[in-house]
């Protein structure tokens, strides 16, 4: 197992391992695996916290930019030159360990590891979890077993002589966020306030929250409340300047809404209890909302890598699964996009009927499936 720098890279493999050691356990076999990251990853201390033996390799990150000159800068450089030494030392421990298959999930480490697998002549299989492959994936494909992707929008967008190997997965859900209960989520977060009678809004901008989400939310809190409830997961470092918003709110309203840092284990719960969504746009989140068959109206990250955001919003858009603000989202653009899905119940469910037809709660057996069969030689 290779990859990770990031949820979106880490919690895809580990839920693949989760399902792929259950399969196996369910036919009295086991599982044994061997995570090949760096220090500074997520994966670091997903892997160890699971019980996966971890080793890390040296590595480096490739900093983009449209101008090639600076592609050259003195950081690139530098880091450029430690992958030889990486793919040395994940050949190393591929080779002592000798595994029936690498499955690799991108981020910058998957790149000595998915090298020196192909060194070691070791099955490689590939999972991308965006619309367009990741760079890492892109420089490993032409070496890959198979390719998984999530969406059958990549499959025109993969070289030619990649597309007899791909095959469509879809993004591994972790099978706790498709069990959540609402009820427990009012129990749990003591939202005693809430009005069940109106449709409840769950804004999130991931682990540190979002700037932008936070700014256009807060313009039209009190809009939105006099329309529905609203559990707001901020990010730890702006709760503050929210609770001061929050405390000029009407009694009758202040109910409805619940700030939040950081929502955890609880978030299952409040998944079900959300009718629509407002997030960004990561390939992590997407996974989770289709398979859910949540409306959403993303506000896609201007900075992601390969502005892989907006192509994710926007094929979700285009099938009618969800609305994309992009660019400078004001108060009164969230406004007129969400209105309709606040007021319409029938409005809310077309969209939830679309938003489910693009997901695949399946994924990870899916994958599980395809890494056995590179395991086993057979297609």
């Amino acid at each position: 197992m290779t990859g990770g720098g990031t949820g979106g890279h880490t919690y895809p493999a580990l839920t693949a391992v989760r399902r792929l050691r259950s399969r196996l356990a369910a036919q009295g076999r086991a599982l044994e695996v061997l995570w090949i990251g760096t220090t500074e990853g997520l994966e670091a201390r997903v892997a160890p916290a699971e019980g996966i033996a971890f080793t890390a390799v040296a590595t480096g990150k490739i900093r983009r930019s449209s101008n090639p000159l600076k592609m050259l800068g003195p950081a690139n450089v530098k880091d450029m030159a430690r992958v030889p030494l990486g793919v040395a030392q994940a050949r190393k421990k591929i080779a002592e360990f000798a595994p029936d298959v690498v499955l690799a999930t991108g981020g910058y480490v998957a790149v000595p590891a998915g090298l020196a697998a192909r060194m070691c002549k070791r099955p490689l299989v590939l999972h991308e979890q965006t619309v367009r492959l990741g760079l890492a994936n892109r420089k490993l494909a032409s070496s890959a077993t198979y390719v998984a992707v999530s969406s059958e929008s990549t499959l025109p967008l993969l070289p030619e002589a990649v597309r007899p190997v791909a095959v469509v997965t879809g993004n591994p859900v972790r099978p706790e966020v498709l069990a959540g209960q609402a009820d427990k989520a009012i129990s749990t977060l003591g939202l005693t306030g809430f009005d069940r009678r109106l449709p409840t809004l769950y804004v999130t901008g991931g682990a540190q929250g979002a700037q932008q989400i936070n700014r256009v939310v807060g313009d039209a809190l009190v809009w939105l409340l006099e329309r529905a409830n609203v559990v707001h997961q901020c990010g730890p470092d702006n709760v503050a300047s929210l609770r001061g918003l929050a405390a000029g709110l009407p009694p009758e309203l202040a109910g409805r809404y619940h700030l939040t840092g950081f929502v955890g284990p609880e978030l299952p719960d409040v998944l079900a209890l959300a009718d629509v969504v407002i997030s960004r746009s990561g390939a992590g989140t997407l996974a989770e909302l289709t398979a859910l068959g949540k409306p959403a109206v993303f506000v896609p990250l201007a900075s992601a890598a390969g502005n892989e955001q907006t192509h994710n919003a926007r094929l979700l858009q285009e099938a009618g699964a969800a609305l994309s603000l992009e660019g400078e989202v004001t108060a009164d653009q969230l406004r007129e996009a969400v209105s309709p899905l606040l007021l319409d119940p029938s409005r809310r469910a077309a969209m939830a009927d679309a938003a489910r037809a693009h997901g695949r709660p399946d994924a990870a057996d899916r994958l599980v499936d395809v890494i056995l069969s590179a395991a086993s030689g057979r297609p």
